[in-house]
């Protein structure tokens, strides 16, 4: 129902910012809880953060938390990543998955490769 596509991963260096879309296909992106996840090499999918359907409610996980920041834009069907003090330890494939409260994320995008060199 929902096909997710995300973009903005590149090659940066430590210290700089990048941010992450995650554009949706269908008219019922508004109903969905979006997270962000990501997965190092060698690593387990690591859960970076969510926000609620309207955005009124964001959690960032504590290992990355005042310098990652999730919001939305459901008129663009587009959920975003604002990463800010990048470092080598965040160098993985970043993911965004949409689900509807109290389930399992349901739906899961292909992946952005984020690489910080220092």
């Amino acid at each position: 129902q929902v096909q997710l596509v995300e973009s903005g991963g590149g090659l940066v260096q430590a210290g700089d910012s990048l941010r992450l879309s995650c554009a949706a296909s269908g008219r019922t992106f508004s109903t969905y809880a979006m997270g962000w996840f990501r997965q190092a090499p060698g690593k387990e999918r690591e859960y970076g953060g969510r926000i609620s359907a309207n955005g009124a409610s964001t959690f960032i996980s504590g290992s990355v938390r005042g310098r990652f920041t999730i919001s939305r834009d459901n008129a663009k069907n587009t959920v975003y990543l604002q990463m800010n003090s990048l470092n080598s330890e965040d160098t993985a494939v970043y993911y965004c998955a949409a689900g509807v409260w109290g389930q399992s994320w349901e739906y899961w995008g292909q992946g952005t490769q984020v690489t910080v060199s220092s």
